[in-house]
């Protein structure tokens, strides 16, 4: 949906939980069923529930359309009581004509009947899944006018011809898709891009056709990468008898090249160093606005430095998408799936369909590097398989698909070998190789998909021990994968902790998988990935320790991994110096000796339990200078509650949120992770809280988020948190 002449219609819907209930008013994104954090049943939302709303037909155009971005997992549409259609699949589009049952100038009422049930013609369902499907519209809806003819895509394929650092020449051959419901016609097409116009003079059938214009040259374009995602509005107008229609896209000009053993961007070799990521929020499942999505890729990137994301297991939002765009973070994007593959021909009807709604929809992604056209994890189909590559390729012949799987010597009839290996134990069986999964001693592109995940499951508030092997699990992998030359890349299992049936997690409904947790809160493995960065993008100091002579076994606290991108660390105890300690002349891990900033190890016999206990500080250096200190303190004493908004200013007229963490800290300002504390959470304007207003502190710290009211108005909206032991901190929103 990318017409100009759009309008948001996700505020102001009538919610009932069936037709017989009064209603309430609600804005979109929506979920059926707010969940508690854990421990609840995942039938509580598996029901079918209504959305109605009058809007009024508007515009001179002859065409009117619905966009659904997200409704899980179909929907029956019907507009003053006609009915229209069913559509399936929560997690593509669904755009919809509903021109015959409409009149200018009219109120219409829309009812969407929405079955959030796990249905057995419709992915991922047909057996349990390792995730939740949230129902409701949990995605924005819109309304379109256009004219008989009318811009229904634009998939601008072009070809990077030469490269010369961040500039290059690029040769575009633009593929325009026309919904013509006129005669066959003359009209004319004009594109501008980079401050140039091309016109171009079309014939058009009737019906739904792609039509490939002429070929042009674009010079001295700057290269989108991942350090300068430089980005290009593209404009499309469309002229002709009854045939008008302007057309907005971002387009990122880049050379995505596989080889036998290597990607290139911009003909410079990468290493794929990423997490996978499900779109899980606590007690809303699915449902959060576009700064919330946006802030996961913010998160991901900025916060831990990784490079690509896999959005598992199935297409995304597109605001999550645009920000990827735009902070340079590479995708690999799958369709919905997990394991099962159907029979029924409905249910392999929709995959198709799914692949197809997934690339026309993310088609001008600069960020999405490969098509992921296997349901995850699943057993050889040829016959889908051979289906999916074939529509992906037909569809998109710049992308390669890839297609993970689980199962050794799978069948190969993607472009990249993807493979979820969780082999590590701890032992030193890291990675399998490719020859091993492939089964095939040619090179062939190969990259891992998941690792650690189920195989080490890992709470925020675990016993040190095991937080701190957790993130060596990650960092060991990760090292090895640098390290292969027959690997691409790896890609963690996974970012953020997320919502499962009671068969998978810890019965709890949670999978504690992520190296963060829920409410993007990171555990120590986080700090793997956060070292990684250059320092250009932030000095990083994490030692894997509480400074607790009573977390390991044997009462000690050495030795201790210091993940940093620093080239070197001293140690203070009891204000006392240790030493300095340098890569090159002290200990790191062998086992992560390929990561770009491996670990510092630092043994000492300090800390035996009797001993005096001290302070510690840990001290970073570049070169000679002092650029980043982390300190611990002996005796910790609950001192503070910290409280810090992503955001301090939200948009009134649509649902949007900002996230407020949470944190109890001692005196130099370490979170306390075994503190029980709770918190009230007031709210002021026209603000609510997202959840309970009463909240614990889990391993020392939390999060909540707060959101726009239906029918807020422009000012400043309060968030008071008040914790049990009297801590009371305020935050200002301003509401634009």
């Amino acid at each position: 949906m990318i017409s100009e002449h759009k309008k948001l219609i996700s505020n102001g819907w009538i919610y009932r939980k069936d037709k017989e209930e009064s209603g309430v008013v609600v804005n979109l994104p929506h979920t059926n069923q707010e969940v508690p954090y854990n421990y609840f049943d995942e039938k509580m939302y598996q029901f079918i529930s209504c959305y109605e709303k009058e809007f009024v037909i508007e515009g001179d155009e002859d065409r009117h359309f619905l966009y659904f971005e997200g409704v899980m997992t179909s929907c029956k549409l019907s507009i003053d009581g006609m009915f229209i259609g069913e559509y399936k699949g929560g997690y593509i589009p669904h755009s919809i004509e509903v021109t015959d049952f409409v009149e200018k100038g009219k109120v219409h009422k829309v009812l969407v009947e929405v079955d959030s049930t796990e249905r057995l013609d419709v992915p991922p369902f047909g057996y349990v899944i390792d995730y939740l499907t949230f129902g409701g519209i949990y995605r924005d809806v819109w309304y379109y006018h256009v004219s008989q003819t009318f811009i229904k895509n634009l998939f601008f394929k072009y070809e990077v011809m030469t490269c010369d650092g961040a500039t290059g020449s690029v040769k575009c051959m633009p593929t325009i898709q026309l919904d013509n419901r006129d005669v066959e016609k003359e009209v004319t097409l004009s594109l501008r891009v980079c401050q140039e116009e091309k016109k171009f003079q079309l014939r058009v059938r009737p019906g739904v056709h792609n039509y490939v214009l002429d070929h042009f040259l674009l010079d001295h374009v700057t290269l989108w990468n991942m350090e300068q995602p430089f980005l290009y509005d593209c404009q499309l107008v469309l002229n002709g008898e009854r045939s008008h229609d302007t057309a907005n896209v971002q387009i990122g000009f880049r050379e995505i090249r596989i080889e036998a053993n290597k990607m290139m961007l911009n003909g410079k070799d990468i290493t794929l160093i990423g997490l996978n990521r499900h779109q899980s929020y606590p007690y809303v499942g699915y449902a959060m606005p576009k700064r919330v999505q946006e802030r996961d890729a913010m998160i991901l990137k900025h916060e831990l430095g990784v490079n690509v994301v896999r959005t598992s297991h199935y297409p995304q939002s597109v605001d999550f998408l645009n920000q990827c765009d735009q902070v340079g973070l590479l995708v690999l994007e799958e369709i919905p799936g997990w394991q099962h593959v159907s029979s029924r021909q409905d249910w392999r009807e929709q995959v198709l369909r799914d692949v197809k709604g997934m690339i026309e929809r993310d088609y001008n992604h600069p960020s999405i590097v490969t098509w992921g056209v296997r349901i995850n994890e699943s057993q050889d189909d040829t016959e889908l398989y051979h289906a999916t590559n074939t529509l992906a390729r037909e569809l998109d012949d710049t992308r390669p698909t890839s297609g993970v799987r689980c199962s050794e010597r799978s069948e190969f009839l993607e472009d990249i070998y993807t493979m979820n290996d969780f082999i590590h134990d701890g032992s030193d069986n890291i990675l399998r190789t490719r020859e091993r999964c492939t089964g095939l001693t040619e090179e062939v592109p190969y990259m891992v998909t998941e690792f650690c995940g189920h195989t080490f499951p890992t709470k925020k508030f675990d016993q040190e021990e095991r937080i701190v092997e957790h993130a060596l699990r990650h960092g060991r992998i990760l090292s090895l994968a640098r390290q292969k030359e027959e690997i691409l890349g790896a890609i963690g299992w996974c970012a953020f902790d997320y919502y499962t049936h009671y068969d998978f997690g810890s019965g709890d409904r949670i999978c504690y998988h992520g190296v963060m947790d829920m409410f993007r809160i990171p555990k120590f493995a986080a700090a793997v990935y956060k070292s990684q960065r250059e320092k250009s993008q932030g000095y990083v100091m994490e030692p894997l320790t509480y400074w607790t002579r009573g977390e390991r076994d044997r009462g000690v606290v050495f030795p201790i991994h210091i993940f940093t991108n620093c080239d070197a660390v001293e140690l203070k105890l009891g204000g006392v110096s240790k030493g300095k300690f340098t890569k090159q002349f002290f200990n790191t891990d062998s086992k992560m000796q390929y990561l770009k900033h491996p670990p510092l190890v630092i043994e000492m016999n300090n800390g035996e339990w009797g001993s005096h206990w001290t302070d510690a500080e840990f001290i970073g250096y570049d070169k000679d200078e002092v650029v980043i200190t982390k300190k611990f303190i002996a005796n910790p004493i609950y001192s503070d509650m910290i409280v810090e908004a992503d955001e301090s200013e939200l948009r009134s007229e649509v649902f949007d949120a900002t996230r407020i963490v949470i944190k109890a800290v001692d005196q130099v300002g370490n979170v306390l992770p075994y503190i029980n504390e709770s918190a009230i959470v007031e709210v002021e304007g026209d603000l609510e809280v997202i959840g309970p207003n009463h909240i614990h502190l889990i391993g020392g710290s939390s999060a909540v988020w707060v959101r726009t009211k239906v029918g807020a108005k422009k000012g400043v909206g309060t968030v008071r948190i008040i914790a049990s032991v009297g801590y009371r901190k305020e935050l200002d929103i301003q509401l634009k």
